[in-house]
């Protein structure tokens, strides 16, 4: 049970992260783009994250528990880093909407 619930929010944020992506490059707005790009890394990053616990359940061995605390590790870094870029330019991006819709 629990390895598909894993294998399906894996599935979920890659997909969330090629809609970011896509929308990213069809973005015109500098501060857009990169607010879009936060939300892109932070789908990455829960992506790698759970695909690291995922491989906790599937493998017990040594080299399996280093590599998924590798990628336990960066992912949850990729995903905070990305929560504070969204943070930062969400009042930049809103202000660039709200300018350019006037």
């Amino acid at each position: 049970m629990p390895n598909f619930f894993f294998v399906f929010v894996i599935v979920l944020s890659f997909i969330f992260y090629l809609f970011y992506k896509v929308q990213y490059v069809r973005s015109r707005r500098p501060m857009e783009r990169k607010w879009l790009s936060a939300k892109s890394s932070m789908a990455l990053g829960l992506f790698v994250a759970v695909f690291g616990v995922n491989t906790l359940f599937i493998q017990q061995t040594t080299v399996a528990y280093i590599v998924a605390a590798i990628f336990i590790l960066y992912g949850f870094a990729s995903l905070i880093a990305g929560y504070k870029m969204y943070k930062h330019y969400l009042p930049f991006a809103q202000q660039e909407a709200d300018n350019f819709d006037h």
